[in-house]
C-alpha cells in the first residue's frame, strides 16, 4: 500500500492514509505513540485493495473519533503482544487539556470484547479494543510486528479483500 497523507487531528494524533489498488474497504490501525515507530514499513508493505488508516493516539477519544470518520471494516489495535480477547474495561474519568490545543473529557465504561481472528494469545484487558468493541467495529489485538500479516490475513477472508 501506498502511503499517500498525513495529519493530525484536533486531539494532536497523528493520521496516516496508506492505498492499495481499487476497490476493497476501508481499515483502521490503531496504536499508541510508544508501538508506532514501525508501522509505516509494515503498512507499505501490504499488497491489498483498499484503504487503511493509520492512527498514533494517546487515549480513547481520539481513537473514538478516528472510527467514527474512517468507518472501517475492522480495526487492529497495536499491543504489546497479540491478545485473543479482553474484560470490560473501566477507564476514570478525566480532563484532557494539552493535546492538540482542545479540552476534552475522557474515560467510561467499556464492553468485553472477542477478537474477529484467531491471532493467538491470551485474553487480556485492552481499553482500545474494548472502544473499538463498544463503536462496534470487528477488533483484532497484535503486536507491532505483525500488523502487516493480521491485515493481509483480515483482507484474505473478507469478500473484495485482497
Amino acid at each position: 500500500m501506498q502511503h499517500t497523507r498525513t495529519w493530525s487531528d484536533v486531539y494532536g494524533s497523528a493520521l496516516a492514509l496508506f492505498e492499495g489498488r481499487a476497490g476493497g474497504h476501508a481499515w483502521l490501525v490503531a496504536a499508541p505513540p510508544s508501538l508506532a515507530g514501525g508501522l509505516a514499513g509494515e503498512l507499505a508493505g501490504v499488497d491489498g485493495k483498499g484503504r487503511v488508516t493509520l492512527v498514533v493516539h494517546e487515549g480513547l477519544t481520539p481513537l473514538l473519533a478516528a472510527l467514527r470518520e474512517a468507518d472501517p471494516r475492522g480495526v487492529i489495535v497495536v499491543a504489546p503482544s497479540a491478545l485473543s480477547g479482553g474484560p470490560a474495561i473501566s477507564v476514570p474519568e478525566r480532563v484532557v487539556n494539552d493535546a492538540g490545543g482542545v479540552e476534552y473529557r475522557e474515560g467510561g465504561e467499556f464492553p468485553a470484547w472477542t477478537g474477529a481472528d484467531d491471532v493467538g494469545g491470551p485474553a487480556g484487558g485492552c481499553a482500545a479494543a474494548s472502544a473499538a468493541a463498544q463503536a462496534g467495529a470487528a477488533v483484532v489485538v497484535v503486536g507491532p510486528e505483525n500488523v502487516a500479516e493480521a491485515l493481509s490475513a483480515w483482507m484474505d477472508r473478507t469478500p473484495h479483500g485482497r
